[in-house]
């Protein structure tokens, strides 16, 4: 298991090797395995980005994303343009109903809401606008409906981890209630961790999963 001094050296060296991020405006500290990120970037987009790379690194159990976004000159907008191009970007979404989600912006903040039918629609939302110039964050409040029988749902997750998972699947349990998934047991690697996650999210009908699994490296 790596220190909490290496895992910093880690982290630092994966945000300086990542060409959109400039890390020397951003701080990282460690404790027991989790990291907070401090500091400010020039925009949304480079915060995620931030993020990213962050979780990349083995070892970390957890981030705290403490970073300001600080928009330059050139890159600050009024709302009401903010709103029209996060408008324009997601009509052009082809796999995405119409009228389906709404945008409201609040000194650079934009709020999605709406319903969709699928997890990937909502990430798509998300990210078409995450990108936009003049962005400082993005709340989703886009939901998804219900679309199938908890059983079903139950058996895909199940079949979907076994043939994936980077181990055996039977660490990790699933269980079911309506349209909410949670799942408990063990993964070995925050890349399985995430693996089991995002199958989840990619079984219809579901619109909400809790993450209670642990890392166990």
């Amino acid at each position: 298991m790596k220190t909490d001094t290496q895992l910093q050296l880690d982290v630092n060296a994966e945000l300086a090797w990542d060409p959109a991020i400039e890390s020397q405006d951003i701080s990282v500290k460690v404790k027991d395995g989790i990291v907070t990120l401090a500091g400010h970037v020039g925009s949304y987009a480079e915060k995620m980005d931030a993020e990213r790379a962050t979780l990349r690194v083995a070892g970390v159990k957890a981030l705290a994303a403490e970073m300001d976004v600080r928009l330059g000159g050139d890159n600050t907008r009024k709302d009401v343009d903010l709103a029209r191009s996060a408008k324009n970007v997601l009509e052009w979404t082809t796999y995405l109903p119409n009228d389906s989600v709404k945008v409201t912006v609040d000194s650079g903040w934009v709020t999605l809401s709406g319903e969709v039918n699928w997890e990937y629609q909502r990430q798509s939302v998300v990210s078409a606008v995450r990108y936009l110039l003049g962005v400082k964050g993005v709340t989703d409040r886009v939901t998804i409906k219900p679309s199938i029988s908890a059983p079903v749902v139950k058996a895909d997750i199940e079949a979907a981890l076994k043939r994936r998972a980077q181990r055996d699947a039977k660490d990790i349990s699933v269980s079911v209630d309506g349209g909410n998934v949670t799942l408990s047991g063990k993964a070995h690697s925050w890349s399985e961790r995430e693996l089991a996650t995002n199958t989840a999210w990619a079984s219809p009908g579901v619109h909400k999963v809790v993450d209670n699994i642990t890392l166990a490296y």
